[in-house]
């Protein structure tokens, strides 16, 4: 089709395209491209070489003249760029195409099933903040390679249990890393938790703690740790049977111990068993063998037993990993990548890859020998002697202690125990806020939370609100119903009456880390905890120090390489 219109040139009418000596650049490699610009001196011929002449045909050709070296540069050059920019656009695509496949493969949920989240720990001089990240292992057979795995064909529909839990806290100053397992039968309080897929709603009970990820998924478990340990969990990490294995084969061999040769296998009256079979010694275990150490229980003697070989297997692994320098092995890391991807579910703000990757790195910076690996302090539940439930005071301290951010372990320079210790304080300080009212013209309810697993402190509620009301809080009042809770707190529903809160927290010397606000009251409330069941003032704990972990907690550093499991004897060969 034709143009019509004056503004289509015929050919014959092209504009001259300017030279490069018109455009003031150096045209030292455009040498015998094209005619000189207007106005100059036409170039001197270049000199033939009379040496080339064509003799072969009898010298009737003349002179050929060489290929210019400043002309054969420049085809290279325009070659070599062209080339590097395909080589560029085709790595570049790749690499994006990789990582956008990386993305896929990874599987997110919401970070909590629950409301009233605690306070998130405040930032250190630096702006830095700890970070608490949840990793579950779920025991689901909805997928046919998690039967295949882990056995129970007849458990397909059943709702999943974390039968492995653990927080990792990785402190402000990256310094640090302390982890708490705790061991899936045992009974604590599990809020009211909001399945985000389905919309159910599950209401509060008091049962085993590997019930929680069958009441609204990795969300409602992190509802429970976060209520059970007034700690801000960041993000939770999920992986079932057939991601264990994908993961430890990645990995790579990793060495464990055994103290006598161990086959954990079905006995009479005792069904299942992981089926780990190994002689005595060290040995490296990866894929189906590494899941198999994993979930070893009977042999271990106990959940407690079990906790401890998993700990044995991550510092391990965390040694296995930093002396392989696998951050700088692109085979190594895109094989860690894809099986990363595919085996863990994470919560939605954790949901790439670049972001699961700065979170590996968040860890990779801590030396093993400051990584404490332990368990939280039990005992066996009054209520059922399956079933176990937390030594209150040793777990307190090691609770109080990842509140604080106070290391497990004791490896660390007094200078950086010093700044820490500061921090805490300044911190504390500037929580401080001023009261909206005076003592007797403020509302307090007291709630008594003394029950749960223990038999609750009949009239604790009234006691408490007698002390307030000699401090001058006059309003108070005691709440008649019981609301078992671990832990005292001072709630207040809206920030006008924070300070009114802290006010009242330090009437009775409650620290403020428990005064926090909450949907579940409309004004002031004290909910006095099993942890106050007698006294007038709240019971003051030490301040913690580094290392200072109870000895109930069967703590492990990362850096000792001779731990071995014993084996309970029925399961020796």
């Amino acid at each position: 089709m034709g143009h019509s219109g004056g503004g289509v040139r015929p050919e014959d009418a092209r504009e001259r395209v300017p030279q490069a000596r018109e455009l003031g650049w150096d045209d030292s490699l455009y040498e015998g491209e094209g005619p000189p610009p207007e106005g100059a001196a036409p170039r001197d011929p270049a000199p033939r070489d009379t040496a080339s002449k064509d003799t072969a045909g009898g010298g009737g050709g003349g002179a050929t003249p060489p290929v210019r070296p400043r002309r054969r540069l420049w085809r290279v050059l325009r070659w070599s760029a062209a080339s590097l920019s395909l080589l560029i656009l085709v790595t570049a695509g790749a690499g994006y195409w990789y990582y956008e496949h990386l993305n896929g493969n990874i599987r997110s949920g919401e970070r909590s099933g629950a409301g009233d989240d605690p306070a998130k720990a405040r930032a250190n001089a630096a702006g830095q903040t700890p970070l608490n990240i949840l990793l579950l292992g779920s025991d689901s057979r909805s997928d046919p390679e998690n039967v295949k795995l882990g056995g129970g064909k007849n458990l397909t529909k059943d709702p999943p249990l974390a039968d492995v839990q653990m927080l990792v806290h990785i402190s402000a100053d990256r310094k640090n890393a302390s982890v708490v397992s705790i061991p899936r039968d045992t009974r604590v309080s599990i809020p009211k938790c909001e399945d985000a897929g389905t919309g159910t709603t599950y209401p509060q009970v008091n049962t085993i703690i590997n019930e929680s990820l069958g009441r609204g998924g990795a969300g409602c478990t992190l509802a429970t740790w976060q209520k059970l340990t007034g700690l801000y969990i960041d993000h939770w990490m999920t992986i079932d049977f057939a991601g264990v294995v994908k993961m430890a084969d990645a990995i790579g061999g990793v060495d464990v111990c055994v103290k006598d040769n161990v086959w954990d296998r079905p006995r009479p009256g005792v069904p299942g068993g992981s089926g780990l079979k190994l002689t005595k010694g060290t040995h490296q275990v990866k894929g189906e063998q590494a899941l198999q150490w994993l979930r070893t229980r009977h042999a271990f003697a106990s959940d407690l037993g079990r906790a401890q070989a998993q700990h044995m297997y991550m510092n391990s692994m965390i040694r296995h990993l930093t002396s392989q320098n696998v951050f700088t092995d692109t085979p190594r890391l895109t094989g860690l990548a894809e099986a990363a991807t595919k085996s863990l579910e994470v919560s939605k703000e954790i949901g790439t890859v670049k972001k699961l990757f700065d979170l590996a790195m968040q860890l990779k910076s801590v030396p093993t020998d400051r990584i404490t690996m332990t368990t939280m302090p039990t005992e066996t539940d009054p209520r059922d002697p399956n079933h176990l439930v937390a030594r209150q005071a040793d777990a307190d301290t090691m609770w109080s202690m990842l509140r604080e951010d106070v290391p497990f372990d004791s490896n660390g320079d007094k200078a950086d125990a010093k700044a820490g210790a500061d921090a805490r304080k300044k911190a504390a300080d500037q929580a401080a806020k001023t009261p909206s009212s005076a003592p007797a013209d403020t509302g307090v309810t007291v709630r008594n939370g003394t029950g749960g697993a223990q038999t609750p402190v009949r009239g604790r509620a009234a006691e408490v609100t007698g002390v307030l009301s000699g401090k001058g809080y006059t309003l108070a009042s005691a709440a008649t119903e019981l609301t078992p809770q671990e832990k005292t707190t001072v709630g207040y529903p809206s920030a006008e009456l924070e300070g009114d809160a802290q006010a009242v927290a330090k009437a009775l010397g409650i620290p403020l880390t428990s005064v926090k606000r909450s949907t579940d009251v409309s004004g002031v409330t004290v909910t006095v905890g099993a942890d106050w069941r007698t006294g007038s003032a709240f019971p003051k704990s030490a301040e913690p120090e580094a290392g200072s972990v109870p000895d109930t907690a069967d703590a492990l550093n990362g850096s000792e390489k001779d731990a071995c499991m014993d084996v309970y004897k029925p399961y020796r060969f």
